[in-house]
């Protein structure tokens, strides 16, 4: 018989363990409250990287997912990242000690000076005097990826469909609990992102998270191409194939630590100010803007592995850079396949207390 898998949460990660789960042959159900990639995943940036990163350890996990991304694009060809680079742009020092922090963990970098600035990104107004370039980053459409992962998987989708709690007999999750009723299954997976806390309470669990709201915005179309997605001081900004300029209207997304966004209109007007600026193009116009809440654990580090018995958990931020491996990683072990060295550093353990 093959082996049943409950996950809750359509996001990337679900779809990247219900896309690895079946390839390995089991029977999977996907639960989504709302409608796949309605939350963190529908308002990603969509960066692949691993040139932002808490330690050591982390910054392997990262640069193994980008390996990752790209065996999962000979299984899954569309959509295929774009593998693009990053232009790194900061002050003289901040650049030596990043290339010297990312040279030692042997991560492709590049010095650029202006000239090669200019020449590689025309439409910058005033080129900074140096950058680095990380050759190996891209960027990809989350949602996009994650409706193709799970239509790839062929699993079983439930939309709409809010999952009550999980069933607990004698110390073992066996299922859950659904409006429609209980789904049982040999095993159950939380990649519920911000939402998976308040599965785990009624257990005795308690899992710290950060509120980490990421305000996007996308303007409209533009006729002049970005070539690499640009990491300025004030903001990260890529150009997606329909022309749009994306941007986090928040300065170092990916270790912004602010709680709250308290005057959304007003950080919109100040990222379309300083896109204008960059590029020299008053005509840079605002065509929609999201807010979405990143699902980031108590320490900052992806939270991966066995909570109890048939129970596992996938929280983590970026989802998107992380999503093929953590989807192949925890499927092995979950089919019996055997343990991933990589996620040694990131078990629930460490952060899970009984409340």
């Amino acid at each position: 018989m093959p082996q049943t898998i409950n996950i809750i949460g359509a996001g990337v990660i679900g779809a990247s363990l219900a896309f690895h789960l079946s390839r390995a042959g089991a029977k999977v159900t996907v639960f989504e409250a709302a409608k796949p990639a309605a939350a963190a995943s529908g308002h990603s940036f969509g960066w692949i990287n691993a040139s932002f990163y808490a330690n050591p350890a982390h910054h392997h996990l990262r640069a193994a997912a980008i390996t990752a991304h790209h065996w999962l694009t000979a299984l899954l060809p569309d959509p295929a990242p774009n593998w693009q680079g990053c232009l790194w742009f900061e002050d003289d020092a901040a650049l030596d000690q990043i290339a010297a922090d990312l040279a030692a963990l042997d991560y492709p970098v590049e010095q650029l000076t202006q000239a090669q600035i200019a020449a590689a990104e025309s439409q910058l107004a005033d080129p900074p005097a140096r950058a680095l370039r990380l050759p190996a980053e891209g960027a990809t459409d989350a949602a996009a990826l994650t409706r193709a992962l799970l239509a790839a998987a062929g699993a079983r989708l439930l939309s709409g469909l809010a999952v009550k709690t999980l069933i607990n007999t004698a110390g073992q999750i066996t299922g859950l609990r659904s409006p429609i009723g209980p789904f049982l299954a040999d095993h159950t997976i939380l990649a519920a992102g911000s939402g998976t806390p308040a599965l785990l309470a009624p257990l005795g669990l308690h899992l710290p998270m950060l509120a980490r709201p990421g305000l996007i915005l996308h303007s409209n179309p533009v006729p002049w191409r970005l070539h690499h997605i640009l990491a300025t001081p004030q903001h990260e900004i890529r150009q997606d194939p329909t022309g749009r300029l994306i941007a986090p209207a928040t300065t170092n997304h990916q270790a912004d630590s602010a709680e709250t966004i308290p005057d959304p209109q007003a950080a919109s007007e100040a990222t379309l100010s300083h896109l204008r600026a960059l590029f020299g193009d008053p005509h840079i116009t605002l065509q929609s803007q999201a807010i979405g809440y990143r699902p980031v654990p108590g320490d900052g580090l992806p939270v991966v592995g066995q909570v109890l018995p048939g129970l596992s958990v996938a929280v983590m931020h970026s989802g998107v850079t992380l999503a093929p491996l953590i989807g192949a990683a925890l499927a092995s072990e979950i089919t019996g396949q055997g343990e991933t060295p990589l996620l040694a550093d990131f078990r629930p353990a460490r952060l899970l207390t009984a409340r």
